[in-house]
């Protein structure tokens, strides 16, 4: 996974000093790159019973989706609050600089489906605590937590704990 780490470019200082922003629109830019990503995580659920990926609104769809193709599953959306059309269940979660609500369609998934959750980038682990939530809440189960990156040092894993996290490159704070 070094050449994949290789692939996400580093901006110092953005969106404000101090902070190391992990850009993955360079991955996303190589499709060798790209594509060994896809792969790689569908690799790590291989043999497991999923009856669909779920993104996290917005970056997690940009993995989802074509995770969802490769693996012959279906792809399902949580969004913002007011961007899905129909009728939603949702959730509000609190962030470390206020709240915030995630919304699933009511009828995106049969109950007792077992999904996996998608997000680009583990930080803190609350945008990925309250889907973990809001898909338990709709009476389905979490059979994994998969991320392209993680930054360790932000112990977003901690959070997350007692669902199965896979990743595919980590940073440190370096």
């Amino acid at each position: 996974m070094d050449a994949l780490k290789k692939l996400i470019r580093t901006i110092p200082d953005f969106p404000r000093k101090g902070i190391q922003y992990r850009d993955l629109t360079t991955l996303f830019l190589d499709p060798g790159g790209f594509r060994q990503s896809v792969a790689a995580m569908a690799a790590q659920y291989r043999g497991k019973d999923i009856d669909a990926v779920v993104g996290i609104e917005s970056r997690g769809f940009i993995i989802a989706a074509p995770l969802a193709v490769e693996m012959g599953k279906g792809f399902v959306p949580i969004r913002k609050p007011g961007k899905l059309p129909g009728e939603t269940f949702g959730v509000e979660y609190t962030l470390e600089y206020g709240e915030d609500r995630l919304e699933i369609h009511t009828d995106a998934l049969a109950m007792g489906s077992r999904v996996l959750l998608v997000d680009d980038l583990l930080a803190t682990g609350g945008t990925m605590e309250a889907a973990c939530k809001l898909i338990e809440h709709i009476g389905c189960e979490v059979v994994g937590c998969a991320f392209l990156v993680e930054l360790v040092e932000l112990k977003g894993r901690d959070r997350i704990q007692r669902y199965p996290i896979t990743n595919l490159v980590e940073f440190q704070g370096e």
